[in-house]
């Protein structure tokens, strides 16, 4: 299935402090990335793209058109989605990641705006986000090819012919099998059972018998 890829604008991350910053345990551990798509209509989400950077939880949040009379409302399609195994080690920390469409919580048409909300809950880390995003919608499906119906679908004279294409005339093939089989009767009934002895006499073989055989 072809994809298109969707011009969008990805604002500066913005941290949400956990704990105290004058302690040494104070740290952000929750960073939120809206993703904007100014150039472009309400459009059907396929798939989203990027590469992690130590984030160990992402949920999603999509903003989508309803009517003009009614506000856009924000929805949660995808949650608490884990790109690190365990965020204590680096397992799963620089990965590329594809999330589809069919994975998420909801239905992704009318795109507007696309809220991110990475988690790391682990001291090890100083920062963390997700780089190389990327947002695609379906792209045009490719035209399918159609054959003439004479080709697609050939009347039943036509498909003898091109069954039959380079075999023998059947008829033919028939009358040469019965012939062979006639005279293979004939050779049968005309084979003579008297059984061909040796060339001896009296318990000696006669040397000029055996000189013309």
């Amino acid at each position: 299935m072809s994809r298109l890829s969707v011009p969008c604008h990805v604002k500066g991350a913005v941290a949400l402090q956990v704990g105290d910053m004058r302690t040494f345990q104070g740290r952000p551990g929750v960073v939120v990335i809206d993703v904007t798509f100014p150039s472009i209509e309400p459009f059907e989400l396929q798939e989203i793209t990027f590469k992690n950077y130590y984030t160990a939880f992402l949920t999603i949040r999509v903003r989508q058109h309803t009517s003009a009379h009614t506000p856009a409302k924000w929805m949660t399609c995808l949650r608490d989605c884990c790109l690190m195994p365990d965020p204590h080690s680096e397992d799963g920390a620089q990965e590329y990641v594809s999330l589809f469409k069919h994975q998420m919580l909801c239905d992704m048409t009318r795109v507007l705006e696309l809220r991110l909300i990475l988690r790391q809950p682990s001291p090890l880390w100083l920062s963390f986000t997700v780089e190389e995003l990327q947002i695609y919608q379906q792209g045009p499906k490719s035209p399918s090819v159609t054959f003439p119906k004479w080709l697609s679908h050939p009347m039943p004279c036509e498909q003898s012919a091109l069954l039959l294409e380079g075999l023998p005339d059947p008829s033919r093939v028939s009358s040469e099998v019965q012939q062979m089989w006639a005279l293979t009767e004939m050779i049968r009934a005309s084979h003579t059972s008297t059984r061909i002895g040796r060339f001896d006499v009296d318990g000696c073989y006669d040397l000029n018998l055996l000189s013309y055989t």
